[in-house]
């Protein structure tokens, strides 16, 4: 694999390996690979183990209150095999994998390929520097994705408390608006803010637009001070 492509690879994943070959190893995909074995195979199997142990544990510490129903719910809603090939796709990550040619252009890059690639660049990581680097590299990827998640389980409608907030002491009503999208037609993500008397608050993205919408009235509960942010926690 050229090496200009495993720097690149290196940049959009925020980590340089001090084994590149497990990087290589991690984006060789089973039809252009001498063998199975020498494919990302293995690391995809250990790459699942190791999300799934990192997204339980954060969830765990972020929602001490929540039975392990509704941690079960949140989780179901993040570790899939589709938010996976979504977030492979928004890193380019897809770009980087070494791929026969008749499956360059199948819809499968864009699903389980990408989402297979993202677990076993996950072991990849895990294996060069440890649970550590693997669990800020998760976390990074899918901080945002809890939140949403959680915002739907939530017991609380954030966008009714926010308009319940503003109505009170600004006298008027909040205004969402779609600041950008991402993605193919049929699994867009969206970036929406929320403006309360002429004050734009801090975006947010979610897998659609009521979630994106949701996490925005969040953001702006969190900067009005009526509710307090999960790192402040």
């Amino acid at each position: 694999m050229d090496k200009k492509i495993l720097a690149h690879a290196e940049k959009i994943i925020g980590y340089e390996f001090s084994d590149q070959s497990l990087l290589k190893k991690s984006l060789m995909h089973a039809s252009q690979a001498p063998s199975r074995l020498d494919s990302n195979e293995r690391l995809e199997f250990l790459g699942d183990a190791v999300l799934d142990l990192v997204i339980c544990q954060s969830l765990y510490e972020k929602f001490p209150d929540y039975l392990e129903g509704d941690l079960t719910k949140i989780k179901s809603m993040i570790v899939s095999r589709k938010t996976c090939a979504r977030i492979a796709s928004e890193l380019g990550l897809d770009s980087c994998l070494n791929v026969g040619k008749g499956i360059a252009s199948s819809k499968s890059m864009t699903g389980s390929i990408a989402a297979g690639a993202l677990e076993s660049v996950i072991a990849a990581v895990y294996l060069d520097g440890g649970i550590e680097k693997a669990r800020e590299f998760i976390i990074r990827l899918f901080d945002r994705l809890i939140k949403s998640a959680d915002a739907q389980q939530h017991q609380e409608n954030f966008k009714s408390l926010l308009q319940q907030h503003a109505q009170q002491y600004e006298k008027t009503t909040p205004i969402y608006e779609v600041l950008d999208e991402k993605g193919p037609d049929h699994d867009k993500c969206f970036e929406c803010s929320v403006m309360i008397a002429g004050k734009r608050f801090r975006s947010a993205w979610g897998n659609n637009k009521k979630e994106a919408e949701q996490l925005a009235a969040y953001n702006a509960l969190c900067e009005l001070g009526v509710i307090k942010e999960e790192s402040e926690q």
